[in-house]
């Protein structure tokens, strides 16, 4: 199997892999989409509300913000899916407190952790207006985008020149492009080493 890169920047990253199948391909297509961890909102507790947004409609939109994150310092979706808003290694807490005239941005977020925050600071959330205010409280973990598309990892295609693939990958979350392909990677390595292990075991 032989790799190059092609074109890199944060944002996006084109690459070449030549002397795989096509199953394989689609595989890895597959796991950036949908198959590794990424940061998003989750859970909503509104204070105040007096946009003329529903608190459903901001959360929404909350949730499709592309947050960055210190993968060491939280457990993997598995373990968090059912854990409760407490838990340190499983959920961060980002707070919102603002008062009209202005419009409210993803910037505007306040983490209680560093590594986590918005990838872009000017993402409109909603337009306040004289004497409205918005507060809440949210709380992100981290998920895949087989479970919702607000975790959805990047945005992925992919054709075939000659007897190599080449890749197209998009960042949709708070990773970086080169970032979200090493990820999958790791993440297919491990469910081959598992799958290995299984077939091991079923001799």
């Amino acid at each position: 199997m032989k790799v190059e890169i092609i074109e890199k920047n944060p944002e996006e990253v084109k690459f070449s892999i030549e002397g795989i199948k096509p199953g394989f391909a689609n595989a890895i297509r597959r796991t950036m989409m949908n198959g590794i961890p990424t940061m998003a909102i989750e859970w909503v507790d509104f204070k105040k509300n007096d946009s003329s947004l529903y608190d459903e409609v901001i959360a929404h939109r909350l949730g499709l913000i592309p947050l960055t994150y210190d993968k060491r310092a939280y457990k993997g979706p598995e373990e968090c899916k059912d854990a409760d808003v407490k838990e340190s290694r499983c959920y961060a807490k980002l707070k919102l407190k603002k008062k009209g005239p202005c419009m409210v941005y993803s910037g505007d977020l306040k983490s209680d952790d560093p590594s986590v925050k918005p990838r872009y600071d000017k993402i409109p959330i909603v337009q306040l207006f004289e004497g409205e205010e918005l507060e809440f409280v949210a709380y992100a973990r981290l998920g895949t985008g087989k479970e919702h598309s607000k975790w959805q990892g990047a945005v992925v295609g992919y054709k075939m020149e000659g007897n190599k693939f080449v890749f197209d990958v998009e960042t949709a979350c708070g990773l970086d492009a080169d970032k979200v392909v090493k990820l999958a990677f790791d993440v297919l390595s491990k469910k081959f080493k598992e799958f290995a292990k299984a077939v091991k075991k079923a001799k």
